[in-house]
């Protein structure tokens, strides 16, 4: 069946007014978070007069970090890159500088890896060998890149990728040009010393006291993110490309007032790791204007991982993200699933996806623990979404089993207070999934003004308080149209469906209770509600 093209074009040329306010918040669509921006004098350090040459050949390493250096010593500036082909190893950016890559200029990160010493970093939330990124910064103050050049990192000498992920001829040159395959054969390696650490069980996790002389022969699986920047204030991206980063490419921790603005990263659908923007336990951010093509997630919100999360228990806050485009990764707007440290007061407005594997993408799993809340989202449009458009899961990376239920403690995650509004989808397997723990339902998720053509429609699983109002469902599969197993306090106004579907509700599930429909017409389906599994006829509520 196709979708009514109608129904989109109205869904967003009307603009359908937002009726899901931040009631719980400090903040409203009115009142948003706001991201202090960083300023600068205007004195200008040219890398040429520090020693650059831009002959792509000559390493720029010590005449660009002498101009950052300078300019920072001078009371901070701007550090300008020209046109040119400028190669390089580690950038370090200083305090107060303005580091403007021209228009024309591509900074090209060498792929020699004896360039990059081995640091103490982080990976997912935890402490680890990493060798340094190729742009950095940690504790600084009124910091920016900005300029619409090009930074690449070089990142195919880095990264590992599997077979199935090449076409055969690709697979033949990348055999062909060096590297190690592994003794399966499916999987190619840069380097011996890279398979090797792979082969090791939690090496990428920093063992204390142990000196990083010891990972020195596994030296190559340490891929860095391509920039981090740590415990920062007032900073700017602007406007520069990021492309082929060897693992993440814009890492943010610790972070307070982080602007990202008409930002580009590109990476391979198939890069490694390749996450777009990663926000990882930072305080007053706005990202706005940008577009991202990935090999992992696009926009990801973090706050660490486990029990290192909870530790340092800073969540991601007071977050804004606008007129976003995110095309092929594997979410589109995602938080987890490293959230142990929580988020909360995130606004998501006037983003498009098209073709990432999932589009709205919340995600943890027993033994993170904290907090998601106050999540408010408004005017998505998506296309060609591989799996589903919107899918809160309690058990990323791991099997569910449904009826085993485990005691909350501490490592418990929990998602609540979600509000979504005027989201348009053309294209993806499943609609809506929302899938909580039996010991932890998510809580408080409400979606309206929604048109989502998928294959499958909604599925509600381990959840309570969750409403759906206007909700049109045009799916293939459709039976059924909506399944909720072990839900409660579910209301369903004015749902929309496939003319002749086969089933509307399958309602599963001891705990399923206190399900109401309002405004909805069975006359459309062939079979109204089915119930199994414990569920009765009672669960289901139909408003006259």
């Amino acid at each position: 069946m196709k979708l009514n093209k109608v129904v989109l074009s109205i869904a967003f040329l009307l603009g359908v007014t937002t009726s899901l306010i931040a009631q719980t918040s400090n903040y409203s669509w009115n009142n948003l978070p706001k991201a202090v921006l960083p300023t600068f004098k205007k004195d200008t350090f040219n890398i040429l007069k520090y020693g650059a040459i831009s002959d792509g050949v000559t390493l720029n390493t010590k005449s660009i970090n002498d101009a950052i250096n300078a300019c920072s010593a001078k009371g901070g500036g701007v550090v300008l890159v020209p046109q040119g082909l400028w190669l390089t190893g580690p950038i370090v950016l200083k305090s107060n500088v303005n580091f403007h890559i021209s228009h024309s200029a591509l900074l090209q990160f060498t792929d020699d890896k004896t360039q990059y010493p081995l640091v103490l970093g982080e990976y997912e939330g935890h402490p680890s060998p990493r060798n340094q990124s190729p742009i950095s910064g940690i504790n600084l103050v009124n910091i920016a890149v900005t300029g619409e050049g090009i930074l690449d990192g070089h990142g195919e000498v880095w990264r590992a990728i599997s077979k199935d992920r090449l076409t055969e001829s690709d697979w033949k040159s990348l055999v062909a040009s060096g590297g190690v395959v592994s003794e399966n054969g499916n999987e190619w390696f840069p380097s011996q010393s890279y398979l090797d650490g792979s082969k090791i069980k939690d090496l990428i996790k920093y063992q204390p006291g142990k000196p990083l002389k010891d990972y020195e022969p596994y030296k190559d699986f340490f891929r860095p993110n391509m920039l981090v920047l740590n415990n920062c204030k007032k900073v700017l991206l602007e406007n520069t490309t990021f492309q082929n980063t060897p693992a993440w490419c814009l890492h943010t921790i610790l972070c307070q007032n982080l602007t990202v603005k008409s930002v580009h990263v590109r990476n391979n659908w198939n890069a490694q790791n390749g996450d777009a923007f990663d926000v990882e336990s930072c305080k007053d951010v706005l990202v706005d204007g940008c577009t991202f093509d990935a090999g992992d997630d696009g926009i990801c919100v973090k706050s660490g991982r486990d029990e290192d999360g909870r530790k340092r228990g800073v969540p991601t806050e007071n977050m804004v993200v606008r007129d976003c485009i995110v095309y092929r990764a594997h979410g589109g707007f995602v938080i987890g699933s490293e959230m142990s440290g929580g988020a909360r007061n995130i606004f998501v407005s006037n983003c498009t996806f098209i073709g990432t594997d999932i589009g709205l993408r919340f995600k943890t799993t027993r033994g993170r623990g904290g907090m998601v809340e106050k999540i408010y989202i408004k005017n998505i449009s998506m296309k060609d979404i591989v799996h589903e458009a919107i899918l809160f899961d309690m058990y990323y990376m791991v099997k569910a089993t449904k009826k085993e239920m485990k005691p909350v403690t501490e490592e418990t995650p929990q998602f609540r207070d979600f509000y979504v509004n005027n989201v348009v989808c053309d294209g993806a397997e499943k609609g809506l999934m929302i899938r909580g723990l039996p010991e932890m339902s998510i809580k408080g998720i409400h979606l309206e003004n929604l048109v989502l053509k998928t294959d499958k429609g909604a599925e509600i699983v381990e959840a309570e308080d969750i409403s759906l109002k206007n909700v049109t469902l045009i799916n293939s599969d459709t039976k059924p149209v909506v399944l909720i197993d072990n839900g409660s306090k579910i209301t369903l106004e004015n749902i929309k469906y496939s003319n002749n579907s086969e089933l509307l509700f399958s309602v599963s599930g001891e705990k399923s209770a206190d399900i109401k429909v309002s405004k909805t017409d069975f006359s459309k389906a062939k079979e109204k509600a089915a119930f199994t599994e414990g569920a009765t006829e009672k669960a289901l509520i139909i408003a006259k």
